[in-house]
């Protein structure tokens, strides 16, 4: 049996109202930054939180709490890319999170 992939969503702050929807329909059919993942792979979402508004102060800690829970791999929302402007942080924050907690970073 395999085991389950289990992972973390941060959002940015802007967005931090935001339930979720889109970023759990696209996980559930395999789009976007979600079609690394087979369909038949069980994938769990182990958290669910914004980056804390700039410059990221919740970057620091979220990934510590996400990797207790199980998480490998980091999802940034598309909100980072999206958004205007674009996360100035996000390349700092995804290696920030590459090297301190060892979990593999996805933009989207």
């Amino acid at each position: 049996m395999q085991e389950k992939t289990k992972i973390g969503i941060i959002i940015c702050d802007r967005y931090r109202n935001c339930a979720g929807g889109k970023c759990f329909r696209s996980l559930q059919n395999r789009e976007g930054a979600f079609d690394i993942y087979p369909k038949e792979e069980d994938v769990e979402i182990v958290g669910y939180t914004s980056c804390g508004g700039c410059p990221g102060g919740n970057i620091e800690y979220a990934p510590e709490e996400m990797k207790k829970n199980g998480a490998t791999i980091i999802h940034f929302a598309t909100g980072f890319v999206v958004g205007y402007p674009p996360c100035p942080h996000i390349d700092y924050f995804r290696h920030f999170i590459e090297e301190k907690y060892d979990m593999k970073v996805v933009v989207g």
